[in-house]
Formats: structure tokens, C-alpha cells, sequence
């Protein structure tokens, strides 16, 4: 006989079913109009697939950015792989959803970020709303905010969600 319902848990499960939907479309279609995603994960689980150098570099968490160019986007049941670019050198990340800390997209000031289970109360917010005033980060070009500088990007970007933190 159980305790009682774990809202935390099935909202989690939720969350991590619609980033799959959404994955699963762009890796059909595309990303439509202006939509990217920001996506911060563990990079400590310990099914996380990065290259050394990266874990070294970020051994708590990492966020990338997936938006002008990506490649071989693979969606699967507990994970998607995808290929970036970091300084001119492409990087194949396998990352499983229940590793995702935070999914962002700031074209429609969406996010979802998933807390931390332990310790909490069923009925404590596990969803959380990117704030209305959500903004890209102010590093991007003026080339980049008019949309000229799509063909000459060439780096996936790793960001701080900072400021979508309460």
C-alpha cells in the first residue's frame, strides 16, 4: 500500500515527457521561427555522455544553447544526443532527461526548471514559469539580434540561467 500520491515525481515525469514532444518535433521539423532552447543538465549523472575536456571544464552543471546550429539531433525514450560545435570543433553531448536541471525558451518565455526531490513536500513547486520579463542574455551580438549573424556562428554557447533564478 503506498503513502500517499507523489505529485513531485509525476510532475517531473510530465515535464520531462513534454521536453521530449518538443525534441522530438525539431529533430522532424526543425526549430520553427525565432524558438531556441536553453538547456541546463548534471553534468555529474552518470549517464551524461560529454567529452572530457567539457566535464572538466563544467563538473557541476552545463548549459547549452541549442539554436542557430546544432546537428543529429537523436530523441529517444530516456535521453536525446545531439551534435554542437564548441570553437570550431564538434561535440557529440548525450543527455538524459532526468538530467536536465533546466529547459528554457526564451522566444516565448517558457521554462521549466526541476528541483530537487529530496526533502520536499509533495505539494512544493516543482514547476517553475521563466519570469515574464525573460530576456536573452545581453552578451549576444547586434549581428546576432538581427538575425545575420545565423551563418556565421559556429560556436554553441554555454550560458549562466542566472538571471531566470529567483
Amino acid at each position: 500500500m503506498t503513502t500517499g500520491i507523489n505529485y513531485g515525481s509525476l510532475m517531473h515525469q510530465a515535464m520531462r515527457g513534454l521536453i521530449r514532444a518538443v525534441l522530438e518535433d525539431v529533430q522532424q521539423d526543425g526549430l520553427p521561427g525565432e524558438h531556441h532552447f536553453f538547456i541546463t543538465f548534471d553534468t555529474g549523472h552518470p549517464d551524461v555522455e560529454i567529452a572530457d575536456w567539457l566535464s572538466d571544464r563544467y563538473p557541476g552543471e552545463m548549459t547549452v544553447v541549442m539554436q542557430h546550429w546544432f546537428d543529429n539531433l537523436e530523441v529517444g525514450d530516456d535521453g536525446f544526443a545531439v551534435t554542437l560545435n564548441f570553437g570550431d570543433a564538434p561535440e557529440r553531448l548525450y543527455i538524459p532527461f532526468d538530467a536536465i536541471l533546466t529547459f528554457v525558451d526564451p522566444s516565448v518565455e517558457f521554462g521549466l526548471r526541476f528541483e530537487s526531490m529530496e526533502g520536499e513536500s509533495p505539494d512544493e513547486g516543482a514547476l517553475v514559469p521563466a519570469p515574464t520579463s525573460a530576456k536573452e542574455p545581453s552578451a549576444r551580438s547586434k549581428a546576432d539580434k538581427t538575425g545575420k549573424a545565423e551563418a556565421e556562428r559556429k560556436d554553441a554557447e554555454v550560458v549562466s540561467l542566472d538571471t531566470f533564478r529567483k
